[in-house]
């Protein structure tokens, strides 16, 4: 059977991170992929999740209880992701998942606004070989004009430099999330 998105999202960077990697998890919503990420780059490893719902923090929190000190959590936007590493920071990967927070205010959305700029900061701080995964669910007011940003976004990405996937279900009802994965080369 074909992966969901998110189930592809995770085999995309389960393919790559390893041990005492940093990643990022740019959209920390419930911190089921904080978890993820928290387990796959071991206590050696870190994560810094970002979000800019206190509930999203908390449920984050209660998910990872204290068996993943690798594991940073800000209560800030994905576009503060210069603000709150160190300016020579590295990462191997990063996630995001655009749209809003599940069994939550649906007023609240990621928006390009603030997307690309995080996803400019992640890009510039990518390893060769790492990866930047965005699950893109817009079937929500605001989401198509985030899909459409962040889809020319990456189409406008130098192949020099990049190698940049999509992936989706076309014949889906009620729009189908999109995987977008770009891989630095």
């Amino acid at each position: 059977m074909l992966k969901t998105a998110l189930h592809f999202s995770h085999q995309l960077l389960t393919d790559i991170v390893e041990k005492g990697d940093t990643v990022i998890d740019a959209t920390m919503g419930n911190g089921n992929d904080t978890l993820f990420l928290a387990k796959l780059v071991d206590k050696t490893g870190k994560v810094y999740a970002f979000d800019v719902q206190k509930q999203a923090v908390e449920n984050t929190a209660t998910k990872l209880g204290t068996a993943y000190p690798q594991a940073t959590l800000f209560l800030a936007g994905h576009e503060e992701i210069n603000q709150k590493l160190s300016p020579v920071e590295k990462i191997k990967a990063a996630i995001f998942n655009l749209g809003y927070l599940p069994k939550s205010d649906k007023s609240i959305i990621t928006q390009e606004d603030t997307t690309i700029p995080a996803m400019k900061a992640v890009l510039n701080r990518l390893l060769p070989t790492g990866r930047m995964i965005l699950v893109i669910y817009y079937g929500h007011p605001g989401g198509e004009q985030e899909k459409n940003a962040v889809l020319n976004f990456c189409s406008q990405l130098p192949q020099e430099d990049f190698s940049v996937l999509t992936y989706q279900f076309i014949n889906q009802k009620n729009n189908p999330p999109i995987l977008v994965c770009v891989e630095k080369k």
